[in-house]
C-alpha cells in the first residue's frame, strides 16, 4: 500500500542505524543556537553510516522518484520512512512503467542523503577572506537580509543566477528560477549548456529533435546503433535494448572507448575523438552513391537533397578512414547495413560526444541518415531515446515568464559570454544553486580567478563542494528530494513525488527561499498561486485538457501517462525547421553564420610548445552524475565504488612513459594539471586519454573556447541554447613518483 502507514520491521537497505539516529537528533537540538556541525567546509572524512535499524520501528512507504536528475532515466523509487521521521531505506518501484523496479547505484546511494553528517544544516557566513575555510552560522533572516541588501545596492542586470542539475531534482524548481530572473530583471542562465544542449542544437539544425521511445525500440527495431550513447546516462534503456536483441535485433556501438553500452553490443567501433561528423558524412556518401536513398520520403519530407548529394561526394569512406581511424571497408559495411535493414534506430549520445569546439556538427550530420533512408516516422526507426530529448505529446506549462522579460543588457546562456561578464567585472552578486561551478565550467581555473571580482557569491546546496569552499560568501542549506513535493516527466509518463520527510535542521526548499527574496525585492507576480500544489496544478495544465491536478494525480497513484503520447514521432512530418521539413540545406543556418549544409571540422592539432600529444576526453559513468553531492564524494556508497579518478590510457601510450596499470599519473597542459590512477587498456585508441567528468580539477585542463557565437547560440530555438564552450584538451601524461 503506497503512501499509507503500515507496520514494517524490514529494512530496505538503509545503511543507517541507532548510532546515527541519536547523533542526528543531538545535532538537531543544537542547531537553533549553533552554526553547523562543523565550522569548516573542507573536504571532510567520509561520513559515518552505521548499519541496521531499530527493531520494531513502524514505517510508512512512500512512492517517489530517484533524485538523480538524469532525463530520460527518472527511475521510480519506494522509500521507507519511520514514524520518527527517518529514511530507513530505498528500493526500485516495480510498478513504475519506465524503470520497472530498476534502481542503479546512484539511486540506491540516495539513502545516504537525508541524515548525512556532511550535510549543511544551517545558513553559513564566511569569516575572513575567500579561500579561508572559516565559517559561522547565521539566521535565515540575516542571510536573506544580506542577499537582498546586496541586490538592492546594485543594478539588477549586475546580478546573476547560475544553477545546476542539483537545484531541480524535484522537477519543479527550474521554471521558478527562470521566472525569478526574468521578472526580477536579473541575468539568469540555462544550465543545459553544460549538458545536452549542444547535441540537440546540431539535431535541430537538421530538424530532428523528437525521438522514438525505448518501448518502440524494444518492440520494433531490427538494428540499433548506439552512437556515443553511454547507457550510464540512461540505464533504463538497457532492458529495452536487451529485449530488442532477444527478438533478433543487432546492436552496434560507436564511441571513443568501450563503455557500458559495449556490453550490450554485437560490435563496438572505436573512433578518434571529435570525428563523429566525419563518420556520419561518409555513411551518407555511401547511402547516396550506392542508391540506398528513399526517394519518396526525400521528395515529400526534405529540402536541399540535390545540393547535399553533390556536397557529399568528397566525403568518401577512404577520407573518413584517415579521420576516424576506422577502416574504409567497415564504414561502407555499416552504411549499407543501416540503409538496408528497416527499421533501424540510431541512439545518439546526450552530452559527451559533443563536448568539443565543433560539437554541433555531429548531431547535424547524424540526423540526415534516417532522412536519407526514410527511417523517420517509422516504428523502430528514427532517433532513439536521448538525454533530455523532446517527447512527442503534451508537455508541462511554460511558467518561466520569458515573454515578460523587459529589454535589457542580457548576457545569453553562452558559457564564454558568462565568463567574459565575470572577467570584466560585470557582476556584483552571483546566486548559485545545486551546482559546482568550478568543476562544471570549462577552463575552470580562469573562472575561479575571475570570481574574485564578484562582490557577493551565494551558494544553495546540500553539501559543500569546491565552489562553496573556495569562493562562496554565504551558504544556504538545501532540502533533499523527500523534503518537498515534486513532479518528474519521462518521455512517456509523469510522476508525482510526495513529500516524505520534514526538512532537516534549518534547511529550506529553494522555492520558499525564492519567494522570500522576491517579497523583499518587490518582484511582482513571482508566485501568483495559492500554494505549492496550486503551482504544480498550473504546470500540469496542458495535460489531459487541465484535468490532471495534484489531487487527481494522487487518486491515480502518482503515475500518469503523458497525454497525446506517441511512441513514434514525425508520422505525418512536422519537423523542427522553418520549412517543417528535414533541411539538408538550411537558409536558417546561413542566417546564423553557419554553413548551409552539414560538415566536419577536424580537431585542431596542438598549437605550440611544449607538445601535448594526447587527446583528452571525458564522459559519464554509473557512479556519478554532473557535480551532484560534492561530485559523489559525500555519499559513501559512491565513494567506495569509485574511490579515485581513473584515467584510461592505451598501452602504446603508457609503455613509453613508464606508466603501469594502477599507478598514479598526471595529465597536464599549459592551463592546468590533473592527477588520477592509470587504467591501461585497449578500450581506448592510441593517442587518447579518457576520464569520468566532474572530478575536481579536471576542467582546469579544458579550453573554454566558444563553440558558437552568442548570436548563433541564441538564434536557433529558445529551448536549445548552443552556448557550450569546448571541453576538449590536448595533454601530456607522466608517471608520478610513489
Amino acid at each position: 500500500m503506497i503512501g499509507r502507514a503500515m507496520a514494517s520491521n524490514t529494512s530496505l537497505g538503509t545503511g543507517v542505524g541507532p548510532g546515527a539516529i541519536s547523533w542526528y537528533f543531538f545535532i538537531a537540538r543544537l542547531l537553533p543556537r549553533f552554526e553547523c556541525a562543523s565550522a569548516r567546509l573542507a573536504e571532510a572524512r567520509r561520513p559515518r553510516q552505521c548499519g541496521g535499524i531499530i527493531s520494531g520501528m513502524s514505517s510508512l512507504t512512500v512512492r517517489t522518484m530517484c533524485p538523480m536528475n538524469c532525463h530520460p532515466t527518472f527511475c521510480g523509487m519506494l522509500v521507507e520512512v519511520s514514524d520518527q521521521g527517518r529514511l530507513l531505506g530505498v528500493r526500485g518501484d516495480p510498478d513504475n512503467p519506465d524503470s520497472q523496479g530498476f534502481l542503479c547505484i546512484r539511486g540506491r546511494a540516495a539513502v545516504e542523503l537525508p541524515h548525512n553528517e556532511r550535510r549543511i544544516l544551517t545558513p553559513l557566513l564566511r569569516e575572513g577572506r575567500r579561500g579561508e575555510d572559516r565559517w559561522r552560522g547565521i539566521s535565515w533572516n540575516e542571510a536573506i537580509d544580506r542577499i537582498s541588501s546586496a541586490i538592492e545596492s546594485t543594478r539588477r542586470e549586475r546580478v546573476g543566477f547560475w544553477f545546476g542539475h542539483g537545484a531541480h531534482v524535484t522537477g519543479i524548481n527550474r521554471p521558478l528560477i527562470m521566472r525569478f530572473g526574468h521578472l526580477g530583471g536579473m541575468q539568469v542562465w540555462n544550465p543545459a549548456i553544460v549538458c545536452w544542449a549542444m547535441g540537440a542544437y546540431g539535431l535541430a539544425l537538421t530538424g530532428v529533435i523528437e525521438t522514438n521511445t525505448k518501448e518502440d525500440m524494444a518492440k520494433h527495431s531490427r538494428l540499433v546503433i548506439l552512437w556515443g550513447a553511454n547507457l550510464a546516462s540512461q540505464p533504463t534503456t538497457s532492458p529495452h535494448l536487451v529485449e530488442a536483441r532477444r527478438r533478433g535485433a543487432r546492436v552496434v556501438a560507436i564511441d571513443v572507448r568501450r563503455a557500458e553500452a559495449s556490453r550490450h553490443a554485437d560490435e563496438t567501433l572505436l573512433i578518434r575523438p571529435g570525428t563523429d561528423a566525419a563518420l556520419a558524412l561518409a555513411m551518407a556518401h555511401v547511402i547516396v552513391a550506392e542508391g540506398f536513398v528513399d526517394g519518396d520520403f526525400i521528395a515529400r519530407h526534405t529540402i536541399g537533397f540535390e545540393k547535399y548529394a553533390e556536397h557529399l561526394k568528397r566525403f568518401t569512406p577512404e577520407w573518413a578512414a584517415a579521420e576516424t581511424g576506422l577502416a574504409a571497408a567497415d564504414i561502407r559495411r555499416l552504411a549499407r547495413e543501416y540503409a538496408s535493414v528497416k527499421p533501424s534506430m540510431i541512439v545518439v549520445g546526450g552530452a559527451s560526444m559533443y563536448k568539443h569546439r565543433h560539437g554541433w556538427e555531429p548531431g547535424r550530420a547524424v540526423a540526415t541518415l534516417p532522412a536519407l533512408t526514410g527511417q523517420l516516422g517509422l516504428a523502430g526507426g528514427g532517433l532513439g531515446p536521448r538525454h533530455r530529448a523532446f517527447p512527442t505529446g503534451d508537455h508541462l506549462a511554460d511558467l518561466t515568464a520569458a515573454d515578460r522579460r523587459a529589454p535589457g543588457p542580457w548576457v545569453p546562456s553562452h558559457m564564454s559570454s558568462i565568463a567574459q561578464l565575470i572577467r570584466e567585472g560585470g557582476l556584483d552578486v552571483l546566486l548559485t544553486a545545486g551546482t559546482d561551478m568550478l568543476n562544471s565550467f570549462s577552463d575552470a581555473a580562469s573562472i575561479e580567478r575571475d570570481l574574485e571580482k564578484v562582490g557577493l557569491i551565494v551558494a544553495y546546496d546540500l553539501f559543500a563542494n569546491d565552489t562553496t569552499r573556495r569562493v562562496a560568501d554565504i551558504v544556504l542549506p538545501g532540502t533533499v528530494w523527500l523534503e518537498d513535493i515534486g513532479l518528474k516527466e519521462t518521455a512517456t509518463h509523469l510522476y508525482l513525488m510526495e513529500k516524505a520527510l520534514e526538512p532537516a535542521g534549518q534547511a529550506r526548499p529553494l522555492i520558499s527561499v525564492l519567494r522570500e527574496l522576491a517579497s523583499r525585492l518587490d518582484i511582482k507576480d513571482f508566485f501568483p498561486w495559492a500554494d505549492l500544489e496550486a503551482y504544480v496544478d498550473a504546470l500540469l495544465a496542458p495535460q489531459r485538457g487541465g484535468e490532471l491536478t495534484v489531487a487527481r494525480f494522487r487518486d491515480m497513484g502518482g503515475i500518469a501517462e503523458r497525454s497525446r503520447l506517441s511512441h513514434v514521432p514525425y508520422q505525418t512530418g512536422g519537423y523542427a525547421t522553418p520549412s517543417r521539413k528535414v533541411e539538408f540545406y538550411s537558409e536558417r543556418a546561413i542566417a546564423l553564420g553557419l554553413p548551409a549544409m552539414p560538415g566536419y571540422t577536424a580537431p585542431a592539432p596542438d598549437a605550440g610548445p611544449p607538445a601535448h600529444p594526447l587527446e583528452f576526453r571525458q564522459g559519464r559513468v554509473l557512479t556519478a552524475f554532473h557535480s551532484f553531492y560534492d561530485n559523489g564524494r559525500a555519499l559513501p556508497m559512491l565513494a567506495r565504488a569509485e574511490p579515485h579518478a581513473e584515467i584510461w590510457i592505451h598501452p602504446a601510450d603508457a609503455s613509453p612513459r613508464g606508466i603501469a596499470d594502477g599507478r598514479r599519473i598526471e595529465l597536464s597542459n599549459d592551463r592546468g594539471r590533473f592527477e588520477g590512477v592509470a587504467r591501461v587498456t585497449e578500450d581506448v585508441l592510441p593517442g587518447v586519454v579518457w576520464a569520468r567528468d566532474g572530478w575536481p580539477g579536471l576542467n582546469g585542463l579544458t579550453s573554454g573556447e566558444a563553440c558558437l557565437t552568442p548570436e548563433a547560440s541564441e538564434g536557433l530555438d529558445p529551448r536549445i541554447p548552443g552556448g557550450q564552450s569546448a571541453y576538449e584538451a590536448r595533454v601530456e601524461a607522466r608517471l608520478l613518483p610513489v
